[in-house]
């Protein structure tokens, strides 16, 4: 448990156990949201991507994506429609 003062123009420091929990450097960004009547800080690049990540879910499976050599030539198809069609 940690504690951080409010200053007058509403600013906090953050203690350091919680930015290294949180993977915080300089310049990062921070999420509040609320979560069962609770407020909860995250670092915004890592629900970004956390997002992203559950936007994709189930994805591959549906590509019929099954390793890496498979998404390499997905890759290579795509590009080539894409070469394709700006050069026909």
């Amino acid at each position: 448990m940690e504690i951080a003062k409010v200053t007058s123009k509403g600013q906090i420091t953050i203690p350091i156990a919680i930015r290294r929990a949180l993977g915080l450097r300089e310049g990062d960004k921070v999420l509040f949201m609320e979560q069962n009547g609770h407020i909860v800080m995250v670092n915004s690049s890592v629900d970004a991507i956390r997002r992203a990540q559950d936007a994709f879910s189930g994805e591959a499976e549906r590509l019929g994506l099954k390793d890496e050599a498979d998404v390499v030539a997905l890759l290579r198809d795509f590009r080539r429609e894409r070469y394709d069609a700006r050069h026909d």
